[in-house]
């Protein structure tokens, strides 16, 4: 019996000893995360707060001397491009082709080129850049920006592990920093983790559920800390909309998901062109030149051309003055192309939100719509013209819906997303983020060549 007892206990003792094991190992994959996660909620919010400020110097200027524009913008278009060019080449733009383009590079033979594309040092010039850039009046966003950041962030924890530490994938941790970082950009957890598996990665979810998870929990409930419950746009009005209603949808959805796809399409067409500016006053000239451009329209024609085009979502879904020119799709589509082409930090994300907003409303007001009518309007609208961009309609679906809390049009908002993805497949076979991504890794390969090539001098 007493042999009975001792083997009964020593056994005890052995699983115990098992399951501390593997709650410290747990414990220790865990904690790189968790630690992640809160930093990229507080950089998140603090950016969030400086954007919003810097647009709001941008309102305060064109209201007191609007004729500065012309000296103002094509200085910020030219100081944030230097910038980059000067510190960061790869912190151009808006961060997500970069954070995929780091996912592909991500494994032992091509892993130390990561760093090229996410570290502190992007992280820092992306801020510095996309910042100077929206107060000269660029129509740029923040929310791209924040997931190259955050994925840098969970990136450089990584990179921070000491040798001891239990290996942990960095392509896990860039995922997981990437979603974390668009939930708490946008405050839609629910839209990060969709991003992470249908824009980022081919993993098999199990494989990261647990860590993406809780990631993107934490960083949306630190955002919340210091903002409060929020929506990044709010609660529009959106009852007792008829069945009909769909027979507008429907050609929204394929009309924004052309221009989303189109707008893409000509970036990539001008991206191209200016690859042949090989002298250096010619790239100087080229940025203030997009500075006068973006000045001139918003100066002379509409001040609803600068910035992210937040307000104008905000204005044609929760004022009764839901009218807008027929010209402002237009110069929300011109001065993204000129903002994003000049070589600097900024989002296209929220551009192209405003710009399906500003079709939206405008498709409405040519309809006489009621004001829940032409709410739904222009949620599709911003749904049809962001799958059109990004060709993630569940990602852009589920976004729109976190963004305003309204379920209830749930079913129109997914199909105005799969009828714009369709629409934009004829346009063209890649993603605007996809060619992007394609095109860095491309110059990372070519950096790489040529710097094995031996020295015959």
């Amino acid at each position: 019996m007493n042999v009975l007892q001792a083997i009964k206990r020593k056994l005890k003792e052995k699983y115990d000893a098992i399951d501390n094991r593997k709650f410290k190992e747990n414990l220790l994959n865990a904690l790189p995360f968790w630690v992640g996660a809160f930093a990229t909620g507080v950089v998140a919010v603090g950016y969030a707060k400086l954007f919003a400020f810097a647009e709001s110097g941008t309102a305060y200027l064109f209201h007191r001397a609007s004729w500065l524009f012309f000296l103002v913008t094509p200085a910020c278009f030219l100081l944030a491009w230097w910038v980059v060019k000067q510190y960061a080449p790869y912190s151009r733009g808006s961060g997500i082709p970069q954070v995929s383009a780091a996912l592909e590079l991500s494994n032992p033979k091509h892993s130390y080129n990561v760093s090229v594309l996410l570290s502190l040092r992007v992280a820092i010039v992306k801020i510095i850049s996309s910042l100077i850039m929206v107060f000269g009046g660029g129509v740029v966003g923040r929310e791209g920006p924040t997931i190259q950041i955050s994925a840098s962030i969970f990136k450089q924890i990584n990179d921070w592990l000491p040798a001891w530490y239990p290996k942990i994938s960095k392509r896990n941790m860039i995922v997981t920093g990437a979603a974390a970082g668009l939930a708490s950009a946008f405050n839609t957890p629910l839209g990060g983790i969709v991003f992470a598996i249908e824009e980022l990665t081919k993993t098999h979810f199990s494989f990261f559920k647990s860590a993406l998870l809780t990631g993107v929990i934490i960083a949306g409930l630190t955002a919340l800390t210091f903002l409060g419950p929020y929506l990044y746009l709010g609660y529009p009005p959106l009852d007792r909309i008829p069945p009909s209603i769909i027979l507008l949808i429907l050609p929204v959805a394929f009309f924004a998901g052309i221009v989303g796809s189109s707008m893409g399409t000509i970036l990539l067409f001008v991206f191209k062109k200016k690859a042949s500016l090989k002298k250096e006053y010619q790239k100087y000239l080229y940025a203030i030149v997009c500075g006068l451009i973006v000045a001139m329209l918003g100066v002379l024609i509409s001040s609803k051309t600068f910035g992210s085009g937040k307000e104008i979502m905000v204005a044609t879904l929760f004022t009764n003055d839901k009218h807008l020119d027929w010209y402002i799709p237009l110069l929300r589509m011109i001065g993204p192309i000129v903002s994003f082409s000049n070589g600097a930090a900024g989002g296209i994300f929220a551009p192209a939100l405003s710009l399906g907003a500003s079709i939206g409303a405008v498709l409405a007001g040519w309809m006489h719509l009621s004001v829940t009518e032409t709410n739904l309007i222009i949620l599709c609208g911003m749904t049809g013209c962001l799958t059109g961009v990004t060709r993630s309609p569940f990602t852009c679906s589920i976004l729109v819906l976190e963004m305003t809390n309204s379920h209830n049009i749930i079913f129109y908002i997914m199909l105005t997303a799969l009828c714009a993805n369709l629409v934009s497949n004829m346009v063209g076979r890649h993603s605007f983020y996809d060619s992007l991504k394609d095109q860095y890794i491309r110059e990372i390969h070519k950096a790489e060549a040529q710097l094995s090539k031996p020295n015959l001098d």
